[in-house]
């Protein structure tokens, strides 16, 4: 028995000395180390923990020896299981919660389980918003002062997080918690989501361990570009239109979370669930249109609906009972009564299908919580529930759009009687709709302004609701803390017991800059004053910044959907500086900063210091611009490509780049004996936007689809003869291309150009189109040779997936992009300095 006592006591101290990285809380050991069943915490100093001494004996001979297993890493007794869920693009005044008139009972059953929090602040826009929620550093410190599809050359703003700032899935994983995601990922770069990798910036690479879900700000719901770990699935094909990613998402995690449970009951589980509600495209299931469509929530205006939630909001106290409603902005979007009559009727389908979506949405994230529940294992649950990853989005513009991608491309106020051909499909898989901005000002009550505006609480100011049962016992409670999306990391690590890491993969880390609120979940810190005191805002020019009640902002000087203008080229000093002391003025009411010009002054300092050490510098104020600044992607520096096999699924980050210049795609084909060949021979995009080359019915066509407003057609007289042919579409571009927008111009875009089809190298169709794309193809849709995925350009053509049943030889693609000439650069810099 002492020989035992004296092996076991030499084991537990190898393995705190060699698990433990410095001084550390004290190891918790279950079992007998060195047996299969033992399992030890670590110190999380180091990540990975480095592997222990071997603690028994080895002799010549097995019979002899004692075996030792290293035990199992675990976390700290009772460790909760995590989920974490943040919404898209939803301001303070969607969910019923906080006194929204769309309900949202899971959001409230959390909240009275739990607690509401109303000073939640995000990033004002979606990607930084998400990179900051999971690595705990602020957006630009983890490279996203963008998102990805913006990305530009600077380390504040390269969409890359660097690998000395590990996120919670990979702090939680290696200390012993299953760790998934589900739904979007908008923290891929858009030049590494193809299928060549790299994958550590996948959630698989950044700690977790299983990812079912998309890549980008958004996708079609109907028919999403979805991934389950690096791999594209469609389990949605022959059920379009009936399948919905909202409750696929959901059907997979609720599986997930059952099959975590039955293989090892006492492993906690982490789960990022990140929904693609309520960003554009609003694409619920049409039992939940019509739930909405019967309340009749929005037959009297926005005007209207912002009064009411307004008043709902005092009503339920989760505002001052004395605060008053900023003015409606006549000067920006049309008051209510000056709409016309076909205007009210779009609108009002329009926020219908938002509203449906957003509800639709909390009812499948019920059914997650309700997996956690019937394991048993929601009374140990932090559940923390962030409504929006910044504001209510007004990207479709002050009268909405059947089509995002229009919004991308500067079409972005298309007229009423336009808008009305879709609204009897507005929200199926037919539309990537977006709602007018009226209903989006009103959804960010008691606020002003919307997602993108950093300097206006109508941007960053989200609620979220927190339950843990075990923990949290004042429930029902509200709590006015400022609390920003890097303090999730730190709350959460806290709630585990456990300290952020030193050391991940021999890499120092960051500091983490965000605050614990996990003070706040204790009935007797009800009132405590907020300990995250200081805050930066920046986006796209528009900036904030709070310190301990004050915040001063940058005056709102573009509205979001006006992006193709020329940019602030100054917007570090030229703007109109606002103060607001919020503890008096709660949502930005009275501007006080010509009562206290020092206070402007130094905290205008005070901004410069967190801008320079958060890697806020160089300021941009650009918007469209920066979506076609070149980045480090597989097509840099080339101009030929050549495809000899079909292929799918190659993302627009990466895939070759023919706006703004000439191309030629030149495809070497052999058509069958008997005729015929039919299929496509390659695309990109899809029915919101594209251009696709195929045969239809022998005979060549090239189309380019114009954001589903137009297509623009050309077509061979006859169908091609059995045997090998040259089938060719040349374009020729008229402008300067994308370097005028290096000297904020927008001139060399979207211009004309000509296009050509030959076939064996005759002409049998030319036509001129008077304007092009100027930005982006459909971004969920991806680049394809030989067939189709998801959609297809011209639905009144074919159905994907189109397969090319000629045989392709060869295709090959020359892109030629124009180059600015001394005098162009001299012209546009004279221009620049002049705007100055």
């Amino acid at each position: 028995m002492k020989g035992i006592r004296n092996w076991f006591c030499a084991s537990l101290v190898s393995v705190i000395t060699l698990f433990a990285v410095g001084p550390t809380a004290a190891q918790q050991v279950t079992g007998v180390l060195g047996s299969p069943d033992a399992t030890t915490t670590i110190s999380n100093k180091q990540l990975p923990a480095p592997a222990p001494k071997f603690g028994g004996v080895i002799k010549n001979d097995a019979l002899q020896s004692k075996i030792w297993w290293p035990p199992r890493i675990v976390p700290p007794k009772q460790a909760p299981n995590v989920l974490l869920i943040i919404t898209d693009d939803a301001g303070f005044g969607v969910p019923s919660t906080f006194g929204g008139v769309i309900p949202t009972p899971t959001m409230d059953r959390i909240a009275n389980n739990g607690l509401r929090y109303n000073r939640v602040f995000s990033t004002a826009l979606c990607s930084p918003t998400r990179a900051a929620l999971i690595t705990g550093r602020n957006h630009h410190s983890a490279g996203f002062g963008v998102i990805s599809e913006q990305s530009t050359g600077f380390p504040g703003y390269n969409s890359i997080i660097e690998r000395d700032k590990a996120t919670i899935g990979r702090m939680l994983k290696d200390n012993g918690y299953a760790t998934a995601w589900f739904g979007k990922d908008h923290n891929v770069p858009a030049f590494q989501a193809s299928q060549v990798g790299p994958f550590d910036q996948w959630p698989i690479g950044m700690g977790f361990e299983y990812f079912y879900g998309f890549v980008g700000g958004d996708a079609n719901q109907w028919e999403p570009n979805l991934f389950r770990n690096t791999t594209q699935i469609y389990p949605f094909k022959g059920q379009e239109g009936s399948w919905n990613l909202i409750t696929g998402m959901a059907d997979d995690a609720i599986d997930y979370i059952a099959r975590m449970h039955q293989i090892d009951p006492a492993k906690p589980i982490f789960i990022k669930y990140a929904p693609g509600a309520t960003h554009a495209p609003h694409h619920p299931t049409k039992e939940w249109v019509q739930k909405i469509q019967a309340m009749k929530l929005f037959d009297d205006g926005y005007e209207k609906l912002r009064e009411t939630i307004f008043e709902n909001q005092k009503k339920l106290g989760v505002i001052p009972k004395d605060l008053k409603l900023t003015p409606w902005p006549n000067d920006v979007l049309k008051p209510w009564a000056s709409l016309s009559a076909e205007e009210k009727k779009l609108f009002i389908r329009q926020v219908e299908i938002f509203a449906a979506y957003a509800a639709y949405s909390d009812y499948e994230i019920g059914r997650v919580v309700q997996a956690f529940e019937q394991a048993g294992r929601l009374d140990n649950t932090l559940i923390i529930y962030i409504n929006g990853d910044n504001g209510t989005s007004a990207e479709g513009g002050p009268l909405g759009t059947p089509n995002e991608v229009a919004f991308f491309n500067g079409l972005n106020e298309l007229p009423a009687d336009v808008q009305m051909k879709f609204y009897d499909v507005w929200g199926t898989q037919y539309t990537y709709n977006h709602m007018s901005a009226g209903w989006s000002w009103a959804f960010d009550t008691p606020f002003d302004w919307f997602k993108q505006n950093a300097s206006r609480l109508g941007g960053i100011n989200q609620n979220m609701v927190v339950s843990w049962p075990a923990r949290i016992k004042d429930k029902g409670a509200l709590r006015e803390q400022f609390v920003h999306v890097i303090d999730v990391v730190p709350t959460i690590l806290e709630a585990a017991g456990l300290k952020a890491p030193l050391m991940v993969d021999g890499i120092k880390q960051a500091p983490i800059e965000g605050t614990s609120f996990l003070y706040t979940f204790d009935a007797q810190n009800a009132k405590a004053p907020s300990r995250h005191k200081t805050q930066y805002f920046e986006m796209m020019g528009q900036w904030a910044l709070y310190d301990d009640g004050w915040l001063l902002s940058t005056k709102v000087n573009r509205a979001p959907w006006q992006a193709f203008g020329a940019a602030n080229p100054d917007p570090l000093n030229n703007q109109v500086f606002q103060l607001y002391n919020l503890n008096e003025s709660w949502n930005q009411q009275e501007d006080v900063a010509a009562k206290y010009p020092q206070k402007v002054k130094q905290m205008r300092a005070a901004f410069l210091a967190e801008a320079k050490k958060h890697q806020v510098l160089p300021l941009d104020a650009s918007v469209a611009a920066r979506i076609v600044a070149p980045r480090p992607n597989i097509t840099a520096g080339r101009s030929e490509f050549v495809y000899t096999r079909p292929m799918t699924g190659l993302p627009q980050g990466d895939s070759p780049f023919v706006l703004n210049a000439s191309y030629n795609f030149s495809a070497d084909i052999e058509i069958p004996q008997g005729g015929g060949g039919d299929g496509m021979i390659v695309t990109s995009g899809g029915r919101f936007a594209g251009y696709g080359f195929y045969i239809l019915k022998g005979k060549p066509v090239w189309l380019w689809n114009m954001v589903d407003l137009e297509r623009i057609k050309w077509e061979g007289t006859e169908a091609l003869s059995p045997g090998r042919h040259t089938v060719e579409f040349d374009f020729k571009y008229d402008g300067l291309g994308a370097g005028t927008l290096a000297f904020n111009d927008f001139s060399g875009v979207g211009r004309p150009g000509t296009g050509t089809l030959k076939v064996d190298g005759k002409v049998v169709a030319t036509k001129t189109m008077p304007k092009t794309l100027p930005m982006i193809l459909q971004w969920d849709e991806s680049f394809d040779v030989g067939s189709d995925t998801l959609t297809g350009v011209n639905d009144a053509d074919y159905k994907p997936p189109f397969p090319l049943t000629a045989k392709l030889n060869k295709l090959t693609i020359n892109i030629d992009r124009p180059q600015l000439s001394p005098a162009d650069i001299a012209r546009l810099q004279a221009a620049m300095k002049n705007k100055d």
